[in-house]
C-alpha cells in the first residue's frame, strides 16, 4: 500500500510538471516614444496601480534628477494605448519651485486613486506630498505636505495589513550615505491623518539599506526586501503584521545598488524584479542592466525566471527602478525605466 502511494504521489508531480509553462512575455512597449520626450525628458522612478478602469503609471520627469523643472506625470493605458502624458504634481516651497521624486500611486480599495512623491532640492532635504483622485486620474485634488518626518511610501507600493493598516515601506538617506530603513503606517485611505512609524531598523552589518518592497507570507509574518549599498539585496522580517521589524541582513541575491520591487502573487509565490548584477568585492555599485525577474516560494531562495531586457555590454545607459503589481486577471504588469529616455511597460504571464 505504502509502495502504490509513493507511485500515485509521484505521478502527480509529473502530472503537476507538465502542466507547468514558463513564464511569458505577452507585451513589451514604451508607455511614450523616444521621440516624445521633450517636456517630460530624463524620465525615472515609474510606479504602477490597477484601478476601476484599468492600468495607470505615474514617474518623475523634465530634467536632471533634482532639477526645479522635474515633475510627476501621469498617463493610463485605454483600450490598449496609453494617453498622452499629463503633469500632476509640481514641488513648491513657498514661492519657490523645486524639484519632485520618485512617485508611488495606490488605488484604495472601494476609494480615490492616492500618488505619494517626494518634493525639495536634494535627496537629504526632500519631504513627502500626496494627493488624491476620485475620478481615476483625471482630475486630482491639491497636494497636502505631510507632517514632519513622514515621507510616505519612499519608491514601492505600500502593504494593507490583514488588521486594516497601510504599511509603506520608506528609508531616509542622511549626509555621508548614512541609509536606514524604517515604516510608515496610515490609515488605509492613505490620507496624512493619525500616523505613525517604527524607529529605525537596525543595522548591525552597516548595510545601509533603502527602498524596500513587503511581501506576505501570512498570519501576520511579512518580510521586506531592500536595495543597500553593501551586500546586493538586504532583507528584513517581521512576526507581528509590521509593527516590529528584524534587523537588517544579507540575502546573497546579487543587485548593483538599484532600485527593486516585489510582490506577493496569488499563488502563493513572491516574485522579484531587479538588476541582476554583481558588485566587485570593496564596490558599492554597479551596471543597472539587464533588469530580470526572479520567483521564490520562501522570500530567501530565488530562482531566475528571466531578463526582461538587456543592454549591450557597449552600449550606454540603465534598465532600472521597477514597479511590479498583478492585475486581476493575474497578468503582472512591470514598468521600468528605459535609459532615463522613457519608461518600459512589460506584461508578464507567470502561473
Amino acid at each position: 500500500m505504502k509502495k502504490i502511494r509513493i507511485l500515485i504521489a509521484l505521478a502527480v508531480l509529473a502530472l503537476t510538471a507538465c502542466g507547468k509553462k514558463d513564464p511569458e512575455i505577452v507585451l513589451k512597449e514604451l508607455i511614450f516614444p523616444e521621440t516624445l520626450s521633450e517636456p517630460y525628458s530624463h524620465c525615472h522612478a515609474s510606479t504602477l496601480a490597477w484601478t476601476p478602469e484599468g492600468l495607470a503609471a505615474a514617474w518623475f520627469g523634465g530634467g536632471n534628477e533634482g532639477d526645479p523643472a522635474v515633475k510627476i506625470w501621469f498617463s493610463k493605458n485605454v483600450d490598449g494605448k496609453w494617453t498622452e502624458p499629463v503633469m500632476v504634481a509640481e514641488g513648491k516651497d513657498g514661492d519657490k519651485v523645486v524639484a519632485c521624486w520618485n512617485p508611488v500611486l495606490w488605488q484604495v480599495p472601494g476609494g480615490p486613486l492616492r500618488l505619494w512623491y517626494k518634493a525639495g532640492p536634494r535627496v537629504v532635504r526632500w519631504w513627502g506630498e500626496t494627493k488624491e483622485s476620485i475620478d481615476g486620474g483625471r482630475t486630482w485634488s491639491e497636494a497636502q505636505r505631510l507632517p514632519e518626518g513622514y515621507l510616505g511610501p519612499i519608491k514601492n507600493k505600500p502593504f494593507l495589513s490583514s488588521d486594516n493598516v497601510l504599511i509603506c515601506p520608506s528609508s531616509t538617506e542622511y549626509p555621508n550615505e548614512d541609509w536606514k530603513l524604517h515604516f510608515e503606517f496610515f490609515p488605509p485611505s492613505g490620507a496624512p491623518e493619525g500616523l505613525s512609524m517604527t524607529p529605525e531598523l537596525d543595522d548591525p552589518e552597516d548595510l545601509r539599506a533603502i527602498q524596500p518592497s513587503i511581501l506576505d507570507h501570512g498570519k501576520g509574518r511579512l518580510q521586506a526586501l531592500a536595495r543597500s549599498r553593501f551586500g546586493g539585496l538586504v532583507t528584513t522580517w517581521s512576526t507581528d503584521n509590521g509593527k516590529t521589524w528584524g534587523p537588517v541582513e544579507k540575502t546573497g541575491t546579487n543587485n548593483p545598488n538599484s532600485g527593486i520591487d516585489a510582490l506577493t502573487l496569488r499563488d502563493g509565490r513572491f516574485l522579484l524584479v531587479y538588476n541582476d548584477t554583481p558588485v566587485g568585492e570593496g564596490q558599492w555599485t554597479g551596471r543597472r542592466s539587464p533588469i530580470s525577474v526572479a520567483v521564490s516560494r520562501d522570500g530567501i531562495n530565488w530562482t531566475k525566471l528571466m531578463d526582461l531586457d538587456a543592454l549591450a555590454e557597449d552600449e550606454r545607459g540603465e534598465l532600472s527602478y521597477p514597479a511590479v503589481i498583478q492585475a486581476p486577471d493575474g497578468l503582472v504588469h512591470i514598468s521600468y525605466t528605459f535609459s532615463r529616455r522613457s519608461i518600459r511597460h512589460v506584461v508578464l504571464k507567470v502561473e
